[in-house]
């Protein structure tokens, strides 16, 4: 069983597609650039909204739904980290989210006003003393969905910045 075939799909659980092999660009047609900020509560509501937030993005880029599901997932853990791990569920607290499409790739920051995260101290969840644990895999996921992601410390919090290329029609690899 793969990972992908283990998590939630939008479409219910009888919805059937072909997971194409991953490339490293995605062809797009038609791609909206332009950029979104805001500023939220660190509650899971604001989750939500983050993650329709990087839907719509996905969409107007013209990804696929394979890859509109790998960018949400990604940002959908990012500001869940953001809000559980960063500020610590603290609603006085907030995070920042920006979303931008450049026509070469979709960019994607999250960042919260928390302790801050050294990624080298993320233990990894392949390693046999962690396969079982319930928490950890978010960054695993991020950085399998996602064609660059780069940590910044900001002195209070971290910033999560996440890349997917894209390619103009005709050139998808």
């Amino acid at each position: 069983m793969t990972l992908r075939s283990r998590l939630p799909r939008r479409g219910g659980a009888n919805a059937s597609r072909s997971v194409p092999e991953r490339t490293e660009t995605n062809a797009v047609s038609e791609s909206k650039t332009g950029r979104l900020r805001f500023s939220l509560t660190s509650t899971l509501e604001s989750v939500a909204e983050v993650e329709a937030a990087a839907e719509k993005l996905a969409a107007e880029a013209g990804l696929d739904e394979d890859e509109r599901f790998h960018v949400t997932m990604a940002v959908r853990e990012a500001a869940i980290n953001a809000v559980l791990h960063g500020n610590e569920s603290d609603p006085s607290k907030r995070i920042a989210a920006s979303f931008e499409n450049t026509g070469a790739a979709l960019v994607i920051t999250i960042a919260d006003q928390g302790k801050g995260l050294n990624p080298e101290t993320i233990p990894d969840p392949l390693a046999p003393e962690n396969l079982l644990r319930g928490t950890g895999r978010g960054i695993f996921l991020i950085r399998s969905f996602m064609d660059e992601v780069h940590f910044r410390q900001l002195h209070p919090g971290t910033e999560l910045t996440l890349v997917k290329h894209l390619a103009p029609a005709g050139e998808k690899a």
